[in-house]
C-alpha cells in the first residue's frame, strides 16, 4: 500500500531537494530490467559511484510489465533507491532517489491496454500522476514524460502532456533542465526514430534530452542540445541502421550505464560499461546570453 501523502509532503517529493547542494551526480539507466548477471554487473556499476539519485529511460520491467517480475526486475538491484519501497529484497530509500520514465514493456507491450501500467503506478511513489512529472534537485530539474501511445494525455506536442511540459519547462529557474522520455525522437538504432516525440524541447527551455527504447548508446546534437540514446542497461544489445546526421558518437559494444555531473556552469555526461571502461565523455556548459547593445 502507498503511503497516503499531506500536501506539505507531496511538496517535498515535488521539489525534490531544490534549495542543496550546487553540484548533483546521478546516474542514467535505460531498458534494463531483466532480472539477469548483465543487469547485476550495472547495477554493480552505479551503486559503485555513489550517487545522488538514478534516472531511467524506460523499459523497466520485461516483458510485459507484469506485477510478478517488477519486484524482481527492479527492486531486487535498485531497492536502495526506490522511495517508500514495499518489496522483498531489502531496505528503500526514506526520500525519492529513482525516477524512472515509462516505457512500452511497463506498459506490457501491447497497444489498446490502458491498464498495462497498472503495476508500475502501484509499485513506484512519485510527483504529479506518475505517469509524467517534474521533479528538481539543486541546479537540475526534470521533466519526465511518458512516450508511450497508452498515455492517456496524448504524447503529441500538442496534446494535454505536450501542453503541460512546455508550461513546466518555461516556468522552470533550475540551470539545468533535463527532458526524460523512452521513444526516441532521434535515434540511429534499429527502432530507429520516433518522429511523434520531436517536440521543440530546446525552444521550450530544455538543455539536454535522455531517451532509451534503442538497446546502444549514442550521443546526438539536435539544434543547439544533446540528445542521448541510453538502452543499454541489461536487456540486450543491438547494432545501429541507417545513421542520422544529428549523430556524434554511437556504441553497442556492452552493457553500461551513465554518471552526470551537473555544476553551477557546466555539466559533464560520461558513459561507461558494466567494467568501468570509459565510452563517451560530453560537457556542455552554460551559456550566458546578454542583452542587445543600445
Amino acid at each position: 500500500m502507498k503511503h497516503q501523502f499531506g500536501f506539505f509532503a507531496l511538496f517535498l517529493l515535488s521539489a525534490g531537494t531544490a534549495c542543496a547542494q550546487t553540484t548533483v551526480r546521478f546516474a542514467v539507466i535505460g531498458d534494463y530490467g531483466n532480472d539477469s548477471l548483465e543487469e547485476l554487473g550495472v547495477s554493480n556499476l552505479v551503486h559503485s559511484w555513489g550517487p545522488d539519485f538514478v534516472v531511467t529511460c524506460g523499459d523497466n520491467n520485461y516483458s510485459t510489465g507484469s506485477a510478478q517480475t517488477i519486484d524482481p526486475n527492479i527492486g531486487k538491484y535498485y531497492h536502495d533507491f526506490i522511495y517508500n519501497y514495499q518489496g522483498g529484497y531489502g531496505q528503500g530509500s526514506p526520500t525519492l532517489r529513482f525516477l524512472p520514465a515509462l516505457g512500452n514493456h511497463d506498459w506490457g507491450n501491447a497497444s489498446n491496454n490502458p491498464t498495462g501500467a497498472d503495476p508500475y503506478l502501484a509499485f513506484f511513489t512519485l510527483p504529479g500522476n506518475e505517469r509524467y512529472y517534474r521533479w528538481r534537485s539543486g541546479v537540475v530539474e526534470f521533466f519526465i514524460l511518458d512516450s508511450d501511445l497508452n498515455e492517456p494525455s496524448g504524447t503529441s506536442y500538442g496534446s494535454v502532456q505536450g501542453a503541460w511540459c512546455e508550461a513546466a519547462l518555461r516556468s522552470s529557474t533550475a540551470k539545468w533542465r533535463i527532458v526524460v522520455f523512452h521513444h526516441a525522437a532521434y535515434s540511429s538504432g534499429q527502432h530507429q526514430s520516433t518522429l511523434y516525440m520531436r517536440w521543440p524541447f530546446q525552444a521550450w527551455g530544455a538543455t539536454a534530452v535522455l531517451q532509451g527504447h534503442d538497446h546502444d548508446y549514442e550521443r546526438l546534437k539536435v539544434g543547439g542540445i544533446p540528445y542521448f540514446v541510453n538502452g543499454i542497461g541489461g536487456a540486450s544489445l543491438r547494432p545501429f541502421g541507417a545513421v542520422l546526421a544529428e549523430s556524434q558518437l554511437r556504441f553497442y559494444g556492452d552493457f553500461g550505464a551513465m554518471l552526470v555531473t551537473a555544476g553551477a556552469t557546466s555539466m559533464t555526461f560520461k558513459e561507461y560499461t558494466r567494467y568501468g571502461v570509459l565510452v563517451d565523455s560530453y560537457t556542455q556548459r552554460l551559456t550566458l546570453v546578454l542583452p542587445f547593445a543600445k
